[in-house]
């Protein structure tokens, strides 16, 4: 079986790798386990932020969050990389998120309109 590439959308393989070295673990093992085409061990569907998003659940001493989209068949697109505050995310967050997906959708329309 193929590994799925990752593909990173703005700043978020710098967001991921500001995160603690523990969270940073449990990121990379998390996308490790998509990119083998298995569920990451704890995510939901965000699709407020997009369709096809979801959100890995990290939990150390502090919680943080990966937005990511897995359905395309050329990449795993990781979107946003954040430590989670309070119980439900933060609006900057979801729209950081959103922007990111725009941002996807049309780098995917480029690549695909190219000869």
């Amino acid at each position: 079986m193929m590994v799925k590439p990752i593909r990173w959308v703005g700043a978020a393989r710098e967001e991921i790798q500001e995160l603690p070295e523990e969270a940073r673990k449990e990121v990379g093992f998390a996308l490790w386990a998509i990119q083998q085409g298995e569920p990451p061990p704890d995510f939901k569907p965000m699709a407020i932020v997009g369709k096809g998003v979801e959100e890995i659940r990290i939990r150390t001493e502090n919680a943080y969050r990966v937005f990511y989209v897995a359905k395309f068949e050329e990449a795993i697109y990781v979107l946003h990389a954040f430590q989670k505050k309070t119980q439900k995310t933060a609006k900057k967050n979801l729209e950081l998120g959103q922007k990111r997906y725009q941002q996807l959708q049309q780098l995917r329309l480029e690549e695909n309109a190219e000869p």
